[in-house]
């Protein structure tokens, strides 16, 4: 069978089984969030001053963009993970949370004496950011990519990364709660290497796993 028949054979059986890749991934991708919510609430715990926290744009800011980026990854891994599937809007949204993350950089870095910038940027959590995150993303990221094993994606690696994106999100949400450093110079930095981490391990674990 040529390449191109077989790319055909599969974006045909893809689209029979849509509705059950989409109920497969969704439901793995709870469970595995589940997961990590019941280790981060177990053992991690929000901030003690969470509801205090709560009532201020730059903690609340944190959760914006981690579920945005959330959001945008799950709806590309989820066109990834079907042959022929067009990227659409999916295929750029993922950019939108860098973005806004970036506009507040600037935001802070211009109302900010610059005395202030190091101490922001290097806070006191940096240590247990990259290690939380990418430990959080753990159950998410397995859910993620047994699910993409429902479709057929004809770039594994991607997908396999673009799944990783997700679980990082996922688990950077979650450490939100709990970290106390809420200057976008801190969540730009330490949040992005972090989930650059998971990302990385979703790009290598699907390159084999999800290969076919």
């Amino acid at each position: 069978m040529k390449t191109d028949d077989l790319i055909n054979a599969l974006v045909a059986d893809a689209a029979t089984r849509k509705p059950r890749l989409g109920r497969v991934f969704a439901g793995a991708l709870v469970a595995g969030t589940v997961v990590s919510a019941l280790i981060f609430f177990l053992w991690i715990h929000p901030r003690a001053d969470f509801l205090q926290a709560a009532t201020t744009a730059r903690f609340m800011f944190k959760f914006i963009v981690t579920s945005l980026l959330a959001i945008s990854a799950f709806g590309l891994t989820m066109r990834l993970a079907r042959p022929g599937a067009p990227q659409g809007l999916w295929g750029a949204a993922w950019l939108a949370a860098p973005a806004l993350l970036l506009l507040a950089v600037i935001a802070e870095l211009y109302v900010s004496p610059p005395t202030l910038w190091a101490p922001r940027l290097i806070g006191v959590n940096a240590r247990f950011c990259l290690a939380l995150i990418p430990l959080l993303s753990i159950a998410p990221l397995a859910g993620a990519l047994l699910a993409l094993r429902e479709g057929a994606p004809t770039r594994p690696r991607l997908a396999g990364a673009f799944a990783g994106l997700l679980a990082g999100a996922i688990a950077a949400t979650l450490y939100a709660a709990h970290c106390t450093d809420d200057s976008p110079l801190f969540v730009a930095a330490w949040y992005s290497i972090a989930i650059a981490i998971v990302t990385l391990a979703g790009a290598l674990i699907g390159s084999r796993f999800l290969r076919w």
